[in-house]
């Protein structure tokens, strides 16, 4: 298949853009750095684009049998009117731009990237594909982002958006800024550590990414999170235990309020999402439990 990528090179758009390599696709990644932290391969091609504008880059978008968009300004800032200014346009500019680009009547496939935080606070529901959405920043901003992503389907496109939780990996992503308390023994859970912590492996969901490529049956929203959802107390506690460090010093909510504002307070809320749809599908996860996922991720 040929397959083009924006944000493709970023944590995540590496793992799939490696994997998509291996199983011999040709790939077309555009990104906004000034180069590929890939290493040359005969069946990738780089492009330099800021796509909140539109460019050459869409010239690339109807030869694709494929697109898997997963560009989006990182969250994990303070959100000052500017960066919520960002990060919605990097996410909502971008994939309205990309549809723009596809052709009138296409047989291609859209992944486009979501996010756990679609559900807003979810208390204590559980939050399967059909839970509406949410209140607060992120949700309106996953409900905008996920409605231009749709509108691909009026061009014919198979839809299908995925939202993500809390990506586990090695060398980056979120794992990268969480171990550096717990290695220096001041880790522990966020607020009262109750909210409930949606995650995934960083392989699962680019084998899911992968596997719902091809299955033609598939569409809609897919919750891109592991089978057991846990709490963020039980989190702490076993990247604590993987990392043989203790995971008892909490890190008080009005003091994340504070530093953090809007962006601390989200980060006390939570999401006990289910990966129904991916699991009727018949996606089987490689790491559907935390600690064998944490034990790989972190590679002890």
């Amino acid at each position: 298949m040929k397959i083009l990528l924006t944000g493709g090179s970023g944590f995540v758009g590496t793992a799939i853009s490696r994997k998509l390599l291996d199983l011999g696709h040709e790939i077309t990644i555009i990104g906004s750095s000034g180069r590929c932290l890939l290493a040359p391969h005969p069946q990738l091609t780089y492009v330099t684009a800021d796509t909140t504008r539109p460019g050459n880059w869409q010239q690339h978008v109807p030869e694709q049998d494929a697109l898997i968009n997963l560009t989006g300004r990182s969250v994990f800032n303070l959100w000052t009117k500017r960066t919520k200014k960002a990060i919605y346009d990097s996410r909502i500019l971008t994939t309205r731009n990309l549809v723009a680009a596809l052709p009138n009547t296409s047989k291609a496939v859209l992944l486009s990237t979501s996010a756990a935080g679609y559900y807003g606070d979810g208390g204590e529901e559980e939050k399967p594909e059909t839970s509406p959405v949410g209140a607060g920043f992120l949700a309106e901003v996953c409900q905008d982002w996920e409605a231009e992503a749709n509108r691909a389907a009026d061009k014919g496109v198979r839809v299908a958006v995925m939202r993500f939780g809390v990506v586990l990996g090695k060398n980056g992503g979120a794992l990268a800024t969480m171990k550096l308390p717990f290695q220096l023994g001041l880790g522990g859970p966020i607020g009262n550590g109750r909210q409930w912590f949606p995650w995934i492996h960083l392989d699962d969901l680019a084998g899911a990414a992968i596997f719902l490529l091809t299955a033609e049956e598939c569409h809609g929203a897919f919750n891109f999170t592991a089978p057991h959802t846990v709490r963020q107390k039980e989190f702490a506690r076993e990247l604590g235990r993987v990392l043989h460090r203790p995971a008892f010093l909490p890190t008080p909510a009005f003091v994340m309020q504070l530093v953090l504002g809007e962006f601390g307070r989200s980060l006390l809320q939570g999401q006990k999402t289910v990966p129904h749809a991916l699991i009727n599908s018949g996606y089987q996860f490689t790491y559907p439990d935390l600690h064998t996922a944490l034990v790989e991720a972190i590679g002890v």
